[in-house]
């Protein structure tokens, strides 16, 4: 007996590494676990725990897989590929969110106040890095991540291991998954769009009325103070909105 499962161990431990390969892969891109604050210790340990809770799911397939040592090596890439793949496509849709606040702090004023965010390429607007860590809060809270999850396991029936996706038909969901990740973007600020319509419209008539006043100078407060306050009252259904629809674009199967 324990001769056998000596003999069985190197198969098991490739097959573990399989499905760590994907796995890791796709949390390494996916919101709040591929956070920078989060140290990359951890994310390791919460990859690795992840694929011990789903190897009873996924180990038939990764076994047979394993069983081909000489397309280890290429079955370990091919599987990291679809996991960078599927979790840039999650990736791109939580940019939505990110999106909004850029145009809503664009809206009220607020686009040379910046600050640190490695998510958005080292800077990113200040209302931007606040709905993109409020959304990823609300997503947890609304239990979206369990979504996350689901889809990962889901995956394997759809890319099966040691397949790559088609670049074609991979290019159109990424393509789908942009389109979608922009209307939603705009939807989501949309009352603050109609308010800087109506705002700058409102500041350009008392302009051509009161020609000698420097009325954008004096206005920007007053914008400032309209804008945030607006922005208070539609933030919450602003991220409930976001994680009802990410809960949606994930149970639709990745591209909806």
């Amino acid at each position: 007996m324990d001769a056998q499962i000596l003999q069985a161990l190197p198969v098991e431990a490739s097959a573990f590494f399989i499905l760590f390969a994907r796995i890791g892969a796709v949390l390494m891109l996916l919101p709040v676990f591929s956070d920078d604050a989060i140290p990359q210790r951890i994310r390791l340990m919460i990859a690795f725990g992840m694929t011990v809770a789903l190897w009873g799911l996924l180990s038939p397939p990764a076994l047979v897989a394993a069983r081909d040592g000489d397309r280890l090596v290429g079955t370990l890439l091919s599987e990291m590929v679809v996991g960078l793949a599927l979790g840039s496509l999650v990736r791109m849709m939580f940019a939505a969110v990110q999106m909004a606040g850029s145009i809503i702090s664009l809206q009220i004023g607020l686009t040379s106040v910046l600050v640190a965010d490695a998510s958005q390429g080292g800077q990113a607007m200040l209302l931007s890095k606040f709905v993109g860590v409020a959304a990823s809060v609300m997503c947890m809270a609304m239990l979206v991540h369990h979504l996350w999850i689901v889809a990962i396991v889901k995956s394997y029936a759809s890319f099966p291991i040691g397949g790559m996706p088609a670049a074609g038909d991979f290019a159109q969901i990424a393509l789908a998954t942009a389109g979608r990740s922009m209307t939603l973007a705009i939807s989501l600020s949309a009352p603050m769009l109609v308010y800087g319509i109506v705002f700058n419209v409102a500041l350009g008539l008392c302009a051509r009325l009161a020609p000698a006043l420097q009325i954008f100078f004096v206005a920007q407060p007053l914008n400032l103070l309209l804008g945030l306050a607006l922005f208070a009252t539609i933030v919450g259904a602003l991220l409930s909105g976001f994680a009802t629809a990410m809960g949606q674009w994930v149970q639709s199967g990745w591209a909806g």
